[in-house]
Order: C-alpha cells, then structure tokens, then sequence
C-alpha cells in the first residue's frame, strides 16, 4: 500500500470499527478492538518507516502530513493501544463474570474506545493546526465517557472535573492557534492553507513576534491542560483514579503524549519568530514546577492508581524538560516518551488487575500482591522499578541521557529540582511498592491463575523495558535523531 494511503486507511479504520461496535456482542467487540489495533499498528510502522526512508509521507493535498516526529509519536500510539486493547480483553472478562460488562456498556466502551483512536490518530496526522485542534477536542468529548464507563458518583465527578478544566484549557488553545494564524506576517500562501504547519515552519513564512509570544502562552497552558502539567494537572488524578484500568493506562501510556506533541508542533514557529529561548524557557519550567509537585504528593498517596497519577505528571514534567534542553534533552525525551508509556501502561494493568481480585486500589489493601498473583505482583514490581528509574530498566537510561543535556546546558536550577525531585520520588515510591508487593494482606488470599494472554502482556513489556535499558539499537537511536530533527532539533 502507497504510504499516503495508509494514513487515509489509519483515519478510517479506527470509525468503522467504533461503528461496527455498536452492532457487535461484547466478546466480538473486545476481539474486534485488538484486531483494529493490530491494523492500526501495522499501518502506523509501515508509514513511520516510510517517513524514516523518504522525511515525510503527506495526503490528501498535503492538509495531511506524517514526519518523522509524527511517525515515531504514531508508532508508539498503536502499540500502547494495542497493549491496552489486549488487557481490556482479560478486564472486562473479569468483569463480565461479575455482570458489569453487559451488551450495552460493552458497546458504549468499544464505540468510544476505538473512536478515541481515531480523534488521537487525527490529532498525529493533521498538518492544519485548527484541524489538530478539533482532534483535540474530540478526545477530550469522547475520553470523558470512557472514565464513567460504569457509573457512580466518584466516577461522574471525575468525569464532569475532566471534561470542564479541559475544555477550559482547549479554549486556551484555540485561543493560541487563532493568534498563530493572526501572526503571519508574509509568505503565509492563501487563505485555505494559513494553518497548515508546513507553511508556517517554513523559512519564507515572517511570524510577528509579540502575537506569536501571547500564541505560545495559550497554547502551552492550553495544551498543557491536557498533558497534565503543574499547575494545570489537577483532574488528572481523578480521572486516572475512577477511570477502568484499560482507559487509565491509554489515558498515561499515550492521551497525555499527544496533548504534549500539539505543543511540540508550536515550538519551531515560536523559534523562528522569537529565536531560541522563550518556548525552551516555558517548557524547562513547567517541566520542573511538574517534578516537584508530584514528587511532594506521590509522599504521601495511599490510592494506588492515585500514586500512577501522580507518577504521570512527574513523567511528562520530564518529558517537557527534556524538550527544552536543546537537541540532546530532545533526544532523551523522544525516548523516555516510549519508555513511560510501556511502563506507565504496565503499571496500570498490573494495580487494575490486582483491583479486581483485592476489592480495592487500597495500598494497605494491595498488601501481600506478590504472593496473591505472581504474574501480575511480578507486573507491579517491574512497572514500578522502571518508574523510579532502577537500572537496568529502559527508563534509567533515558533519565541519564536527560541529565547529560541539562549538564551540557548549563541549566542547573533544573538539573537541582531534577535530582531532588527525582530522589523523593525514587524513596517514596519504594517504600509504597514495598508495602504493597511483600506486606501482610489484612485477610489471607489463595494465588490466582492468570492465562497466555496475560504472562505474554507482562512478559513481552518487561522484556522490552529491560533490552532497551541495556542495548539501544542503532537503528532506533538514528529513528529518534531523525525525529528530533522534524522539529529542529539535530543531535
């Protein structure tokens, strides 16, 4: 299949299958759901190798437009989705034992599910800033029901503080992507392409500065809404906390990333008007106020996906360091990105799970996981470590790639909070997992059985976390080099 047509395909798979849903019987929608997945994985590869080949890969008379900033982001979409699509077929067949996964509920989440996909895929593949926008907002409607899959009054809370402090923050993006189209000055072509990125990025396109400094601010707290960044972060941990395990780890392992690449999209634009400092600034900032804040809630959670929350917004706080930590940093958070993701979304299915057989996301009610579930108290264990940055877990490694930038700039006010952020955290978390993995559970538990399924889930992401903690193939350090330099940033 020509590459062009595989972002078509990947923008029409993911409806057709939310739509097919709704006719669809709960097993078949599970099923279905992974096998959208799988396409969408495939067809993710094939264009971000394609864009590795080429440099870019564009349909649709341009309006869509894949780099290999773009393509690297998709790749490890499809295959966090696909992961969390598989563990949503061991969930909710848990659940539907208990009678919670009925035919109706089985249809609301797979229609939502994979329609979610769809608007983050939008979101990937758009060159129009406005349409990014709208994608945007569209996971943001569409998310929001997923958090309150099964009803109940914490649940609706969660969804009702999610959809009103995020659609605030999508205003401010809107705010800041009609200041970005307000702000070009010359060379911006015609009316019908003033929002394409292509245009806009390039060297004949003159931004005016001061519009351009308030664009940048609206999109950063927009955006950054979303991401979950501090101060801004504050429906993120109820949201993570009431939500179904599987949305909970698609909510960390990816929703979060896309929000922070729609901002990644505005900084070449904020550097070709204001030159190099202000966007880096903004984002070293608010990467740093995000490491602090969590580590000091992460202190004293007793909530276990709470504490996954909070793990999220320090993540990302690294993630956007990294970004504005000039071309190394970039490089370091392109692979942490992938790093947290498969961690975060591990952790996620591994507290999910153990939920479902402990009655409770409780710490002093997890206590004793290790023994109560072998494979998914193995799952929390390694998900954790790899969290704290325990070598040799992948994460590690990217946290020392991060540490080299900050040292090579100079910025050591960052690298301070990093490591004292990073060292709270690191203690914390520990002593949580500690409890939580080798406790005395308040009433003794027989050890559960777990099928293929799960052993290959937890297996495949420990594995995967390790290997790249210890090799990093030249291929996937040149794939990221070619990524950081999409948005200008060459290693």
């Amino acid at each position: 299949m020509p590459a062009g047509n595989s972002i078509v395909a990947m923008l029409l798979l993911a409806p057709l299958g939310a739509t097919a849903c709704l006719a669809l019987r709960p097993r078949q929608i599970l099923a279905g759901a992974v096998i959208v997945s799988i396409a969408e994985f495939g067809l993710a590869v094939q264009l971000w190798t394609a864009t590795l080949a080429r440099g870019f890969v564009s349909a649709a008379d341009n309006w869509f437009y894949v780099d290999a900033f773009s393509g690297f982001h998709l790749a490890v979409l499809t295959f966090v989705f696909l992961l969390c699509s598989l563990f949503a077929a061991i969930y909710f067949a848990a659940e539907n034992g208990r009678g919670a996964f009925s035919p109706p509920v089985a249809r609301r989440f797979g229609a939502l599910w994979l329609a979610s996909l769809a608007a983050m895929v939008l979101v990937l593949a758009s060159n129009n800033l406005g349409i990014m926008w709208v994608g945007m907002e569209a996971t943001t409607l569409l998310t929001a029901f997923l958090i309150s899959l099964q009803p109940n009054r914490l649940s609706l809370e969660a969804m009702w503080k999610y959809l009103l402090i995020c659609s605030v923050g999508i205003a401010f993006a809107f705010i800041g992507t009609i200041f970005t189209a307000a702000s070009v000055q010359s060379g911006g072509g015609v009316a019908a392409e003033a929002l394409l990125w292509t245009r806009l990025a390039s060297p004949e396109t003159h931004l005016d500065p001061t519009l351009m400094r308030f664009a940048f601010v609206f999109i950063l707290v927009g955006y950054g809404t979303k991401t979950g960044l501090a101060p801004i972060h504050s429906w993120l941990p109820d949201a993570h906390s009431q939500a179904p395990a599987p949305v909970s780890a698609m909510f960390s392992g990816f929703l979060l990333n896309t929000a922070l690449y729609c901002i990644m999209r505005y900084v070449p634009l904020a550097r070709q008007a204001l030159g190099v400092g202000f966007a880096e600034n903004l984002l070293v900032f608010f990467g740093a106020v995000s490491i602090l804040v969590a580590a000091g809630f992460i202190v004293f959670q007793r909530d276990a996906k709470r504490l996954l929350a909070y793990h999220s917004v320090e993540h990302l706080g690294i993630i956007a360091l990294g970004y504005g930590l000039g071309p190394l940093g970039t490089f370091a958070a392109l692979f942490h990105t992938l790093n947290h993701s498969l961690c975060k979304s591990l952790a996620f299915f591994s507290v999910g799970r153990l939920g479902q057989q402990f009655g409770s996301h409780d710490m002093h009610r997890l206590a004793g996981a290790l023994r109560a579930d072998r494979l998914w108290g193995v799952g929390l264990v390694a998900s954790i470590l790899a969290l704290i940055g325990v070598a040799p877990f992948s994460v590690f490694m990217s946290e020392y790639q991060l540490l080299r930038a900050t040292v090579g700039t100079g910025a050591w006010a960052a690298l301070a909070i990093f490591l004292a952020g990073g060292a709270v955290v690191f203690i914390s978390a520990l002593r949580h997992l500690i409890d939580m993995a080798y406790g005395d559970p308040p009433s003794p538990r027989p050890a559960a059985r777990s099928g293929l399924g799960a052993v290959a889930i937890v297996v495949s992401s420990t594995a995967l976390l390790l290997l790249l903690g210890i090799w990093l193939p030249p291929w996937f350090s040149g794939a990221l080099n070619r990524a950081a330099a999409a948005i200008g940033q060459r290693v």
